[in-house]
């Protein structure tokens, strides 16, 4: 299955697979794998990994933003079959677990099917795995602040809104953000495209999704690599900015 990959830094490779994002971190024979799509999304992860000419047993760990669905399905295959960690922010632990799921339910995808793109997103989610059961049976905490001791020496940055843990991951010396959902390019349920929230639907706490936005601010870069939607090529300060602008 032919996986739509983009260069976007040197040893970052944002992939495109079905409606959401992940990221591979280079850094000679070793990868970083952030977030692993739906679960239906498993081949393309793995012919991603192919084309940029490395392996499932060279992930050296799957960094998850956050436990949903379309981010989370395959860390569990990464961690059984590979012996891969999968580590998260503490917050997000139990939720990787399925201790709890705060996920947009489908009661409240019906009730807002009369928006566009809600019914064809819907229907993808639900054939790509969206409500399957994918829990991670030892998810880890970020076992240090500041960079992990990983390929691309990501930074977790706690961005707290869409979900309890949801994290991001600065590189500052690529100049990436790589954002999650907590700031994306456009989404199918989305009739505006550039940097943005998500619809309110799918976020656990849109006042916290709000604030974190500040928190990107904060960020130094020129490149923002989202959860979903396309690359955005200029200052994650302003992307960040302009996020607000359209939420308010």
């Amino acid at each position: 299955m032919q996986a739509d990959i983009r260069h976007v830094a040197d040893g970052v490779h944002l992939v495109h697979g079905s409606n959401t994002n992940w990221v591979i971190l280079t850094e000679g024979d070793a990868v970083t794998l952030v977030d692993t799509g739906y679960p239906g999304d498993r081949e393309r992860v793995l012919a991603s990994l192919a084309a940029v000419g490395s392996s499932p047993e060279a992930v050296t760990a799957v960094l998850v933003t956050h436990a949903h669905n379309d981010h989370l399905g395959s860390a569990e295959y990464f961690s059984s079959v590979y012996g891969t960690p999968v580590l998260t922010h503490a917050a997000e632990v139990p939720h990787a677990r399925r201790d709890f799921l705060h996920q947009v339910s489908v009661g409240r995808v019906l009730r807002n099917a009369w928006r566009p793109g809600v019914l064809p997103w819907s229907v993808h989610a639900l054939r790509s795995g969206g409500t399957a059961h994918v829990p991670v049976a030892e998810p880890r905490a970020f076992p240090v602040e500041g960079a992990l001791d990983l390929p691309g020496r990501p930074v977790p940055v706690h961005t707290p809104g869409h979900t309890d843990g949801h994290c991001a991951f600065h590189l500052p010396r690529a100049g990436v953000v790589i954002s999650g959902d907590g700031l994306v390019g456009g989404h199918p349920t989305s009739r505006v495209t550039g940097p943005q929230l998500l619809p309110v639907m799918f976020d656990r706490e849109r006042g916290a999704a709000l604030a974190s936005l500040d928190v990107f601010e904060g960020l130094s870069g020129d490149v923002l690599v989202p959860g979903h939607g396309p690359v955005h090529r200029g200052s994650v300060r302003e992307a960040a900015r302009r996020a607000r602008e359209l939420a308010g």
